[in-house]
């Protein structure tokens, strides 16, 4: 009985609510008639939601994302499929999916009538300017009664994640893997040519010379398989990100924090289509070690980066090349920071050996006097960066690195970061 009221709607209430009244009236009178009349008015919203609550109707809901990952700023398509697969045709259906508030406005739907076996197709678009993970769903479906009396909800519980990732920055293609890490673009080294056993074969593939082809390992393998004479070595490198909370003044979109993220995963995608193969490091530590798919997870993990309460960036420096023993000076270094002191910009220096790539990337935005980390200037740390040999970007947003990043400025002086990179 509960669960019947519950399921009135005002209207039904306020039936309900005519009859319970004509029939108290009916008995203070002694007027049949009305009596009669407040009976029906009662029973008409009571017997429809018996009517729905015992409805047997069977959906089955499917939900597409298109696509699961994009930048922020960008739509994604949400496309529904609703299907009846009773032998009964529905009624008045209210439709309904749950989505996160920073993803808009809730999609609601009608539909008149669905039949037997047969299916809807629904669609919405989605869009964030706040990256993060979201789950977009369950659908609801509200059952009515033709008169709108009786609603009554059933939920499904399938709900498909959403990734919106830092927006991207799309930088010159001028620029080279092999450049950055001083050693050229995916250097090739030969196999030994002592003997055909030192040979690795592989599969031939189409467009392959024929004149490479190893027959002794086509005879064994049971196909065609070819000399591989080159194999590729591939670059390395480490991407670094400053999180701390008393580097990054501001909140929102355009803060420090979020032009830094941003400045990262426009970086780190830029190499990781060069080919070289990255590391990332934030303040804290490690988080993601190099792999295949480096890109895809950066972006994941960036999408979900908070601020950090670190004091110190003595964490994050343990992890990086020049800290690491034997592997002290090896690969690129590109590291992006908010609002860092002379003091730290010596112990960042540090971290370069040899002649080793190092990068900085300094993100100063606009900010009020009142909400800079006391003692901050990032012209002296840069140019503590600088007199050790790191290469130095300053820039106020995320928009503005691609200028920045250009090789062009390399020749008119106006770039350090690009002078020598090849060297």
């Amino acid at each position: 009985m509960k669960r019947t009221i519950s399921a009135l709607t005002t209207r039904g209430r306020s039936f309900a609510a005519a009859g319970v009244t004509a029939i108290l009236c009916a008995f203070v009178l002694g007027e049949r008639d009305l009596l009669r009349a407040g009976l029906l008015i009662l029973a008409l919203p009571l017997l429809s939601a018996l009517s729905v609550s015992r409805t047997r109707y069977r959906l089955a809901c499917a939900r597409r994302l298109s696509p699961t990952r994009l930048p922020a700023g960008q739509d994604a398509q949400v496309e529904l499929r609703l299907e009846n697969v009773s032998r009964i045709p529905t009624g008045l259906l209210l439709v309904e999916d749950r989505v996160p508030y920073a993803l808009g406005a809730q999609a609601r739907f009608v539909l008149d009538r669905i039949e037997a076996h047969g299916s809807r197709e629904l669609g919405y678009r989605v869009r964030s300017d706040l990256r993060g993970r979201y789950r977009v769903g369950p659908l609801s479906v509200r059952l009515a009664d033709p008169f709108g009396l009786v609603e009554l909800d059933r939920s499904f519980s399938l709900a498909d994640p959403l990734t919106v990732t830092p927006a991207l920055v799309e930088l010159p293609h001028g620029g080279t893997a092999g450049a950055w890490s001083g050693g050229g673009d995916s250097r090739a080294r030969t196999l030994p040519n002592t003997g055909e056993d030192d040979v690795a074969p592989r599969e031939y593939r189409q467009g392959d010379d024929l004149r490479r082809v190893h027959w002794r390992s086509t005879a064994r393998y049971g196909r065609l398989m070819v000399r591989r004479e080159e194999q590729q070595r591939q670059s390395a490198g480490t991407l670094f990100l400053d999180t701390r909370r008393r580097v990054h003044p501001g909140d929102g979109p355009v803060s420090s924090f979020e032009q830094a993220v941003s400045v990262t995963a426009s970086i780190g995608m830029w190499l990781d289509r060069q080919g070289v193969g990255l590391r990332f490091v934030t303040d804290t530590g490690e988080v993601l070690p190099g792999s295949s798919g480096f890109g895809g997870a950066l972006l994941d993990s960036l999408a979900m980066a908070r601020m950090s309460g670190a004091r110190s960036l003595d964490a994050g420096l343990e992890a990086l090349p020049g800290r690491m023993g034997p592997r002290a000076g090896e690969g690129l270094v590109v590291a992006v920071f908010g609002l860092i002191d002379a003091a730290e910009a010596r112990s960042v220096a540090a971290i370069r050996r040899g002649a080793a790539t190092c990068v900085a990337v300094l993100v100063d935005v606009s900010a009020p006097e009142a909400d800079r980390p006391a003692g901050t200037d990032p012209q002296a740390a840069a140019g503590v960066l600088r007199a050790a040999g790191w290469r130095v970007i300053t820039v106020g947003s995320a928009a503005a690195l691609a200028a920045a990043w250009s090789p062009r400025h390399a020749t008119s002086g106006a770039a350090e970061p690009w002078e020598a990179m090849g060297s």
